[in-house]
């Protein structure tokens, strides 16, 4: 199908980086919601179903599917790293993200920013009553919260930025909240704390304040005393190697593996009928850096045995060609 031709209640399919262009370009008035997903993935099946009922409730919105190893350039360029995902476009600009196979979470964000504008004031879906209760569970999702633009990962604003260094630099364990992804919750927030701008950081549930304030906490040696500590991360890795006697660390978990080769080696060994756990990298960013450095291996997945790393795919699969698999899983050399 051409990247132009999303009818009323089709699904548009792209197959190159300038179709994906021209499509944001054409649709740049519009939500355009664009699924990253790969053929050997049923999960990914599942959510084309969803988003095409999706597409049928909602006719102003363009809803896209883009293989995301058929058109690499258009998944590095936006660092897709599993799939599903899905990405929320509006002026050809991205504006949010949804990681994995959520409908419910999909079908919210959808209804969110399609009605965005859309409907006056006076329209709004949730109560205020309903919003600050919504504030209440975000502050105190973690004993340490950060409301910023962007992510810790990549900070949006200048000030984001400072205050992501500094918590990292005191080693402070803490979640944040990106306010580009929900405009009721920016908005909503300054009310609800009295506090005008971001970033904001939360401990227990009580306002700390903005970068301003964590500046002068750092310098008065405050800081350390009203934020939790993370643990250190090479403890936390030969823990985690050590979990069970063989490791996996892969893309997605036994049930839902979210890159090719993660797929492949959870088929190898439940070949092999050995009892292994896995650990999903793409839920613990520290996690995922850190084991690089931790392992001295530089990509994913990896396997560990007794806390040893034997490897990655390649490496399994020569041990399998060898016979020397099964005695490596249980513990042999």
């Amino acid at each position: 199908m051409a990247a132009g031709a999303v009818g009323a209640a089709a699904v548009a399919e792209v197959g190159s980086p300038r179709q994906f262009e021209e499509l944001l370009r054409l649709k740049a008035k519009s939500l355009v919601v664009v699924h990253f997903w790969a053929p050997w993935a049923p999960q990914c099946a599942q959510m084309n179903d969803v988003m095409a009922e999706l597409a049928k409730e909602h006719p102003q919105v363009s809803f896209v599917k883009l293989e995301a190893e058929a058109v690499p350039e258009v998944s590095e360029k936006y660092e897709i790293s599993s799939v599903p995902t899905f990405l929320f476009f509006k002026n050809s600009q991205k504006i949010d993200q949804l990681d994995g196979a959520h409908a419910p979470e999909l079908t919210k964000k959808v209804q969110r920013h399609a009605s965005v504008g859309a409907f006056p004031p006076s329209g709004t879906e949730h109560p205020k009553e309903d919003l600050n209760l919504r504030l209440k569970k975000l502050i105190h999702t973690a004993p340490c919260m950060l409301f910023m633009k962007g992510t810790p990962q990549e900070p949006r604003c200048g000030f984001s930025k400072q205050m992501v260094e500094i918590l990292n630099k005191h080693n402070i364990q803490f979640s944040s909240f990106d306010i580009f992804s929900d405009e009721e919750v920016r908005q909503g927030l300054k009310t609800y704390s009295n506090w005008p701008t971001y970033p904001q950081l939360y401990v227990s549930g009580e306002l700390i304040g903005g970068l301003d304030i964590v500046k002068e906490l750092e310098a008065s040696e405050e800081l350390d005393t009203i934020c939790p500590k993370a643990p250190k991360l090479e403890e936390r890795l030969k823990v985690l190697t050590n979990k069970a006697s063989v490791m996996l660390f892969m893309k997605g978990n036994k049930q839902e593996a979210k890159c090719g080769f993660s797929k492949q080696i959870l088929e190898i060994l439940n070949s092999t009928g050995v009892d292994y756990e896995t650990f999903d990298i793409l839920e613990d960013e520290e996690v995922r850096q850190g084991l690089k450095t931790f392992s001295n291996w530089p990509t994913y997945p990896q396997l560990y045995v007794k806390g040893e790393l034997v490897g990655g795919l390649d490496i399994v699969k020569e041990l399998r060609e060898n016979g020397e698999l099964l005695p490596t899983l249980k513990g042999g050399n």
